[in-house]
Parts: structure tokens; C-alpha cells; sequence
């Protein structure tokens, strides 16, 4: 028999509000999961983004003030320089810092409006020879408060610290999430056999009369694809509500540098939102494969 599209459709909306309790059971779960999921990759895609300026080694950072004269910062570059403490250090002048600003804070353009290269600090990053964070602390210590120098910033162990933070929060979201996925995807399965169960009267007869198991699965899978899209879509949907909230709960950048960019931008979480439609497709698809490969002989 060759399968309608007419008839995939009403078969499936059948199925569905058939059992629309246990249907919304699979459905918020598969929200749920999908949510918890999403979260992880969110803080996880914030904190590299975060501490993408740490990378490579760099310690500590003499931020210059602006309105800083030629004699303070030749005084700063030339202490820096002559540091026999100093492996390597990099100067990232105030065009630099813009485009930098403009990176990590792309997802917000209003901002990024009402600032100029000109108010934005010149700085030194700087890598020293001994990268324990008590030399580190020591050495980053000897600019502070040196003429020209509005402030200087040593993050090793506050990076370590949300990294580890981060990681255990991730970590410990990946668990349930994969638990809950688990769920989502007995439920699907469970909603398919019941939704076969209701119906093995029809099925029996669609067989006698020469229906292929193919024929007789597609509706069923395609209930289950339709309960993972929609858990997924209204996942996204609450990642896209948490985003302000995620927002407000991050510290001022202004005041903690070391959280410059911690809320991706909204291009960046898009790749986010494949991911989990693409997994809401698989739970659905897995669920319902198990179910009427196992129960299609009623």
C-alpha cells in the first residue's frame, strides 16, 4: 500500500489526543531535558568566551588611563619591558580595544553605540616567566597605582574558580539532563505502545488485508518525531525567555572584568538551538523506532 500524506497526518493526530495526558507527559519532559541541556551549553559557550583573553598564558593585565601623558606610559612600557620576571607581553592599543569591546559585546549593539575608541583604556597583557599565582599576584601588584595606570587585573585563580564552578554546574546539568532524556524518550515509547495497544484491532485488520509493518509504523513514528520537535521548540523557546534573565544575573562586566562576554550572543546560541532540535528529532525517532519494532505483532 502506498503511504498518503493525508493519511500520515490524520493517523498521527489521532494518536495524539488519544492519550493526551501521557502526549504531554513526553512532551515536558522532552522540554525539560532539552532546557537543562541547553542551559549547560549556554554557561559553557559564556565562561570560554569570558576567558578567551586569558588564553595563552596571559596572567595579568595593566589597563593605561586614557588621559594617562607620554612620560607615565613611556614610565609603565619601560618598567614592563625591563622586567627580567616578564616572558612576554603584548600591547593592545585603544583600536584594538575596540574591536575587542565590539567581540564581546556583539550581542549588545546599543552598547557598543555609545562607545568610542577614545574612552576605552590602552593595556599591557602580560605573561610572566613564574606563572604561580603567587608571583603572579606579587608581580601584578607592582603596577597598581604606578602614574598612568587606571587599574590592573590578575584573574588566575578567580578564572580557575569559575571555571571549576562552571564545570561542576555543567557537569552536574549534563547528568540530569541525560537522565531526563532518558525519560523522555521511555515516555515517547511508552505513548507509542499505548497508542498501538488502543488500536491492534485496526492493525490486525490493516495486515489481513495486506499492509506492509511499514505502512502501519509511520504514523506511530511520526507521533513520536512530532512529540520530540515540540518539546524541543518550546525548549528553545525558554532559552530564549532565560536569555535576559541570564543577562541580569551575570556580574557588570564594568566592575569584573573577567565576565566580559559571558552571555553569548544571540548568533552564537543559534547553534545552540540546532543542536537541540536535532536531539528533540532523535528522542522522538529512537522512542518510537523501539516501540514499533517491538510491538508492531499485537
Amino acid at each position: 500500500m502506498a503511504i498518503k500524506v493525508d493519511y500520515v497526518v490524520r493517523e498521527t493526530s489521532t494518536n495524539l489526543f488519544r492519550n493526551l495526558s501521557i502526549t504531554l507527559a513526553s512532551i515536558l519532559t522532552v522540554m525539560v531535558s532539552l532546557f537543562l541541556l541547553g542551559m549547560a551549553l549556554t554557561v559553557n559557550l559564556g565562561v570560554n568566551k569570558a576567558t578567551q583573553r586569558w588564553q595563552g598564558g596571559i596572567e595579568f593585565i595593566v589597563f593605561i588611563n586614557p588621559g594617562a601623558t607620554t612620560e607615565q606610559v613611556g614610565a609603565v612600557d619601560k618598567a614592563l619591558r625591563e622586567s627580567p620576571e616578564v616572558e612576554k607581553l603584548t600591547y593592545v592599543d585603544q583600536n584594538q580595544a575596540m574591536e575587542e569591546f565590539r567581540s564581546l559585546f556583539a550581542n549588545q549593539p546599543e552598547l557598543i553605540d555609545t562607545v568610542t575608541p577614545d574612552i576605552l583604556p590602552p593595556s599591557y597583557r602580560v605573561v610572566p616567566l613564574n606563572k604561580s599565582s603567587d608571583t603572579v599576584e606579587a608581580l601584578s601588584e607592582q603596577y597598581r597605582g604606578k602614574p598612568g595606570v587606571k587599574s590592573v587585573v590578575s584573574a588566575t585563580e578567580t578564572i580557575k574558580l569559575v571555571q571549576k564552578l562552571s564545570g561542576t554546574l555543567t557537569v552536574f546539568m549534563y547528568v540530569v539532563a541525560g537522565v531526563l532524556l532518558g525519560a523522555s524518550i521511555l515516555l515517547v515509547l511508552n505513548t507509542i505502545r499505548m497508542a498501538m495497544y488502543a488500536r491492534r484491532r485496526e492493525i490486525e485488520v490493516m495486515k489481513l488485508v495486506g499492509a506492509t509493518n511499514w505502512f502501519i509504523r509511520v504514523p506511530f513514528m511520526t507521533e513520536g518525531l512530532v512529540q520530540g520537535v515540540i518539546g524541543a521548540g518550546l525548549a528553545i523557546g525558554l532559552l530564549v525567555l532565560f536569555r535576559p534573565f541570564y543577562e541580569r544575573i551575570v556580574p557588570d562586566p564594568t566592575q569584573f572584568p573577567l565576565f566580559s562576554g559571558m552571555v553569548p550572543a544571540s548568533s552564537e546560541l543559534f547553534g545552540i538551538y540546532v543542536v537541540l532540535a536535532f536531539i528533540g528529532c532523535v528522542i522522538g525517532t529512537i522512542g518510537a523506532g523501539v516501540a514499533v519494532t517491538r510491538f508492531l505483532d499485537v
